[in-house]
C-alpha cells in the first residue's frame, strides 16, 4: 500500500475519506493522490483548442487548485506526501485513467449513500468506481478519529473465483493484524446445509497462508441483512466483498436487496474485482 488515491469533490464525504486515506499513509509511509474531476461539455469545443485554453476550463481548474491549498493545510496531512490532481474525465474514468498512470494500489472514497447498503455501493459514481476499479476500494461513509480493523468480515459464497480477491483481502487484513471472518449468509432461495458449507468455506481458506480467520454461516432473509446482521454482532470494523466487473454489484446479491433495510450501514466496506 504504497500509493492511495481519493476522488474527491471537496465535500464532507470526500474528506471523511481523506482523514482515514491519511491515517493509512503515515501508518504505512504512502503517498496520496488526490483527484478532482471536472465534467465540462467538451462536445462543444472546438477540436483545435485544448482544455486549458478554454475560460470556463481554467475558472474551474483555479477553483480546484484553491480548494486544493485549503485541503493541504490541514493538520492530519502534515508530512504526507501528496499530490494534487484535476482530470477532465467523468469521475469513474478519471479515476480508471489515474489508477493506470500511477499504479495506485487503494482507492479510499467517500459516499453520500444513506443508511441503505445498497445506496451506499450501488449509486451512479461510487458504483462505477467500484465496479471497473482493478484495485481494491475502501467505501466509508463517515468520520473515523483513529481508523483501525480488529475484525474483518469478508462475505462471500466461497466459490473458486473468490480465491484471488480473497488473496488481496488477507493482505490487508495482515497490514491491520486483523481477524477475519469468513461469512456465508444462507436465505431460503440459496441454502446450504451446515455441512456442506463448512467444508467449502474451509476448503477455500487453504487458498491463503492466513490462519486468523474464524468460518461462519449465517442465516437470514436476504444477503444484505444477513452481512449487515452478521457484522453488527460481532462489531466488525470493515467488510470485504467481491464485485463481477461489468455485472457490478447487484449480481452479488442475486437481486435480493432489501429496501427497508437496516440497522448500520456506516460501516467501511472493502470491494475486490473479480479477475
Amino acid at each position: 500500500m504504497k500509493k492511495i488515491l481519493i476522488p474527491t469533490d471537496f465535500s464532507e464525504q470526500a474528506e471523511n475519506a481523506l482523514k482515514v486515506a491519511a491515517q493509512l499513509a503515515k501508518k504505512h509511509n504512502a503517498e496520496i493522490y488526490l483527484l478532482h474531476t471536472l465534467e465540462l461539455p467538451m462536445q462543444k469545443i472546438d477540436p483545435l483548442s485544448t482544455s486549458q485554453s478554454l475560460p470556463e476550463a481554467m475558472y474551474f481548474m483555479q477553483l480546484a487548485h484553491k480548494h486544493f491549498e485549503s485541503l493541504l493545510e490541514r493538520k492530519y496531512l502534515k508530512g504526507l506526501n501528496v499530490h494534487e490532481i484535476v482530470e477532465f474525465y467523468e469521475p469513474f474514468r478519471g479515476v480508471y485513467q489515474v489508477c493506470k498512470k500511477h499504479d495506485i494500489d487503494l482507492i479510499v472514497m467517500g459516499s453520500h449513500g444513506t443508511n441503505s447498503f445498497k445506496e451506499m455501493l450501488i449509486g451512479s459514481n461510487t458504483e462505477k468506481i467500484v465496479r471497473t476499479s482493478e484495485v481494491p476500494v475502501l467505501v466509508v461513509k463517515k468520520e473515523h478519529p483513529v481508523f483501525k480493523v480488529d475484525h474483518f468480515v469478508f462475505a462471500s459464497n466461497f466459490k473458486d473465483h473468490y480465491k484471488t480477491p480473497y488473496l488481496k483481502a488477507t493482505e490487508f487484513a495482515k497490514l491491520f493484524n486483523a481477524k477475519m471472518h469468513l461469512l456465508m449468509v444462507n436465505t431460503a432461495g440459496h441454502f446450504m446445509t451446515t455441512h456442506d458449507a463448512n467444508d467449502r468455506m474451509h476448503e477455500f481458506a487453504k487458498s491463503a497462508d492466513f490462519d486468523n480467520y474464524t468460518v461462519n454461516i449465517y442465516n437470514d432473509i436476504n444477503v444484505e441483512k444477513g452481512i449487515m446482521s452478521f457484522s453488527q454482532s460481532i462489531s466488525a470494523d470493515l467488510i470485504g466483498m467481491c464485485t463481477h466487473g461489468r455485472r457490478g454489484l447487484s449480481n452479488f446479491f442475486n437481486g435480493s436487496i432489501s429496501e427497508d433495510l437496516v440497522n448500520n450501514a456506516q460501516r467501511p466496506v472493502l470491494t475486490f474485482k473479480i479477475e
